[in-house]
């Protein structure tokens, strides 16, 4: 038989017998390879642009809205570094909320700046004040809380919540609405 040649029934009688036909095109069989020369595997193309690494730079953006106080949040749920004692990894949920002046936090040099911990050691309390400043350095907000929830080491959870106001701000008074129940669309 030929290569490539679908193989056919040998008759209709066999045919009714047999499954039903299969979907699956057939493919010419793989030629073997010499045996001194390996098929390399199909590889990748690299990205035009190399892959992130790890900063300590924060970059910034100019707040689009100065003239009103808003809450900016980041959620960062992957944090990790490890013990100076040790040597064993931490992990943290930060939180950072935070009111900007004239500048915002780019999100991507935030989240290489968190990746840039990996490797160091650094206690709950010193790293998440650490953070604070560095941003504060750079942004200058009118007030920023970093809330730091470290998972648990020992039996024992650490939460680190530090802050920063600027000198002059007054927070406006808040706002309490009525609070509305899910609506469904539905009639009851």
């Amino acid at each position: 038989m030929a290569k490539n040649t679908p193989v056919k029934p040998a008759s209709t009688a066999s045919a009714t017998k047999a499954p039903k036909a299969s979907k699956l095109k057939m493919v010419a069989p793989i030629k073997a390879a010499k045996a001194d020369t390996a098929v390399p595997p199909k590889m990748r193309d690299m990205p035009p642009n190399p892959p992130s690494r790890p900063s300590k730079e924060i970059h910034v953006f100019p707040n689009p809205a100065p003239e009103r106080d808003y809450v900016i949040q980041f959620q960062i749920p992957e944090f990790t570094c490890h013990c100076p004692l040790t040597g064993q990894p931490d992990f943290a949920h930060f939180t950072i909320d935070m009111i900007a002046d004239q500048y915002c936090v780019e999100l991507k040099s935030l989240k290489m700046y968190f990746w840039s911990y990996r490797d160091e050691g650094a206690f709950h309390e010193k790293v998440t004040n650490t953070i604070l400043e560095d941003i504060v350095k750079v942004t200058n907000p009118r007030f920023i809380r970093i809330t730091a929830k470290w998972y648990v080491r020992g039996g024992i959870y650490t939460n680190v919540v530090t802050e920063h106001r600027k000198k002059g701000w007054k927070p406006l008074p808040a706002v309490d609405l009525p609070a509305h129940g899910f609506e469904t669309g539905l009639l009851r």
